[in-house]
């Protein structure tokens, strides 16, 4: 989809983005027409100025003189209502297409698969969806239209100067070509210029985003001066790209205006011989001249300024639609809609890898009956998380089936799916916003009175009754007003409150304190009573509650068992786990 840098426009990208503006085609039309006006109310000054010089003031005429003023300042009063009609108008139109457009991208990145968001940069992404498509609406409130109505003005500026003088008029149209030529240069050279500048702009968004987000890494490791010369470095690199398109800007406006100042030393030298000569030519006619001549330049320098500002849109627009051209999401074709699950889930021969060639799981086959507790244990890397991602959907297997309630779980809408399993991660995502909002995720089938009863049934109501305004305790970003098992437990209560037929979790506590730990632990017995779960265990008290343990190694499954039955393996690898990781907690 990426258009050619070095061609000064994309015709096929800009048509697509003029489909955006179907839905206003009234207003399209009204901005277009306003446009046309716009350029003949602004010509018929110059005219006007020329036949009050001629008729009026030459000759004497106060009366003509009073009339010709009150006319210029009747079409001066048009021309302020076009002005703004057009400018409102055009910008209220931009933005109208910048809302669909950036809701329709928002709305296409959330079918995204994770392995398109693990391979992206965040502050990437934002740049997309944020400045990019701003940018985008300047296209109409200042590049498109604009442009119209300064070419339209032009053909009417040459219609005008043709009828009055052909002769003055090709004195002017030869100074034309040159500029016309610089101008076409000029808008190749901002093309590629504009491509940088977007370019080093999204370099530098990720990298303060990334900075920002992680700073207290920054901090621990005291890489103040290191991270502070790398920002230099990009911030340097974005500076360069913006001073390309000045060197541009200020080679090409100088030119322009030199070329006007000798068009019109051409028309009062030419212009004037004749008037001496007494060749018919008026001192109103190379008045008017002057004006047209600089109302004929102007605009191709505005074009110019315009264009620049069309291009910055274009590379925008080009890489939004990138976005929007990606093919990332997970297939969602199941016909079958689930409203509830038994609950058994059933890995055969599943073979799963994150980079090509690089297998994560090697032909994984286990059978969770409908209500079992099921711990999965293992070396980090060993394919733990994975079966998790797996059987969400967030990822597509390599080979193999896996089946909830005996159907595979392609054939069940995507949705439908996702609605029957909860998930507790180890790493826990608040939004910034109020407890309340990041349990129920504003979903209109959980009610307050829902959640209370939740928590009252899990152990944590009481907890989240002694925080500021209790359930409208606002988190901020990521939950950072919360501790760690604070936040583990509000996990745990948005996962209940779903009323999930499988449970997955990964409950990992080694950052919390006693207390939150025991609330988890109960919190963990109450939510997977009476159905399935999938635990990737850290904790002795849940794996040997378990129905069957499994132990990963290296993406297989190298035994499967209870506590005690795994125990009894001489040389096995949950026996040699449990002896260096749990038996002392066990002692303890």
């Amino acid at each position: 989809m990426a258009s050619n840098t070095g061609s000064a426009f994309d015709f096929n990208l800009f048509k697509r983005l003029l489909k955006y503006t179907n839905p206003y085609k009234k207003t399209f039309y009204f901005v277009a027409v306003a446009a046309i006006l716009l350029s003949v109310a602004s010509v018929l000054r110059p005219y006007l100025l020329k036949i009050t010089i001629d008729e009026a003031i030459v000759p004497q005429d106060y009366n003509e003189l009073t009339f010709y003023i009150l006319l210029m300042g009747g079409v001066l009063i048009a021309e302020v209502v076009f002005q703004f009609s057009f400018i409102y108008f055009a910008n209220w139109l931009g933005q109208e297409v910048v809302r669909d457009l950036r809701v329709n991208l928002f709305q296409h990145m959330l079918q995204f698969k994770m392995k398109y968001f693990d391979r992206s940069a965040v502050g990437r992404l934002v740049t997309r969806a944020v400045s990019d498509i701003e940018t985008i609406a300047s296209i109409f409130s200042q590049g498109l239209f604009m442009i119209i109505s300064d070419l339209l003005k032009m053909l009417v500026v040459l219609g005008l100067m043709f009828y009055q003088s052909w002769s003055l008029t090709l004195l002017v149209l030869t100074v034309l070509p040159f500029i016309i030529y610089a101008t076409r240069v000029f808008q190749k050279k901002m093309k590629i210029a504009f491509e940088e500048v977007r370019t080093q702009v999204a370099n530098l968004n990720t990298f303060v985003q990334e900075r920002i987000t992680g700073m207290k890494i920054v901090q621990l490791f005291t890489r103040e001066k290191e991270e502070y010369s790398n920002f230099k470095e990009i911030n340097d690199k974005h500076r360069k790209a913006w001073v390309k398109t000045v060197w541009y800007n200020s080679i090409f406006f100088p030119i322009a205006e030199m070329s006007t100042s000798i068009t019109i030393g051409l028309i009062v030298w030419f212009g004037g011989l004749r008037v001496i000569e007494g060749d018919g030519l008026t001192l109103g006619v190379i008045v008017m001249f002057i004006e047209l001549s600089q109302m004929l330049f102007k605009p191709l320098r505005q074009i110019a300024d315009k264009f620049n500002t069309l291009q910055m849109g274009m590379v925008a627009a080009n890489r939004v639609f990138g976005i929007l051209d990606t093919r990332s999401s997970i297939a969602d074709e199941g016909k079958i809609e689930i409203q509830d699950l038994k609950g058994e889930i059933e890995f055969k021969e599943v073979r799963f890898a994150y980079v090509d060639d690089e297998e994560v799981l090697k032909g994984v086959s286990f059978k969770a009956n409908a209500g079992e507790t099921v711990a999965i244990v293992g070396a980090t890397g060993a394919g733990k998380s994975t079966i998790i991602n797996l059987l969400n959907r967030f990822y597509e297997i390599n080979g193999g089936e896996i089946c909830v309630d005996g159907m595979n779980i392609k054939d069940i809408k995507l949705k439908s799916l996702r609605a029957q399993i909860a998930v507790v991660l180890q790493n826990v995502f608040l939004f910034a916003d109020t407890i309340m909002n990041n349990i129920t995720l504003e979903n209109p089938g959980i009610s307050e009175e829902d959640v209370l009863n939740a928590a009252k049934q899990i152990g944590v109501h009481e907890f989240i009754e002694t925080l500021p305004n209790g359930y409208h305790y606002n988190v901020k970003e990521r939950g950072a007003m919360l501790s760690s098992g604070q936040r583990q437990l509000i996990s745990f209560l948005r996962a209940y409150v779903s009323n999930p037929s499988i449970l997955v979790l990964d409950e990992a506590t080694s950052s919390v304190d006693s207390y939150s730990e025991q609330l988890i632990q109960e919190a963990t017995d109450k939510i997977t009573e009476g159905r399935t779960s999938i635990v990737i265990a850290h904790r002795l008290a849940t794996i040997k509650k378990a129905d069957k343990i499994m132990v990963m190694e290296a993406g297989e499954i190298v035994e499967i068992g209870t506590h005690q039955e795994l125990l009894q393996k001489e040389n096995g690898y949950y026996k040699n786990l449990y002896e260096v990781q749990f038996k002392a907690e066990e002692a303890v």
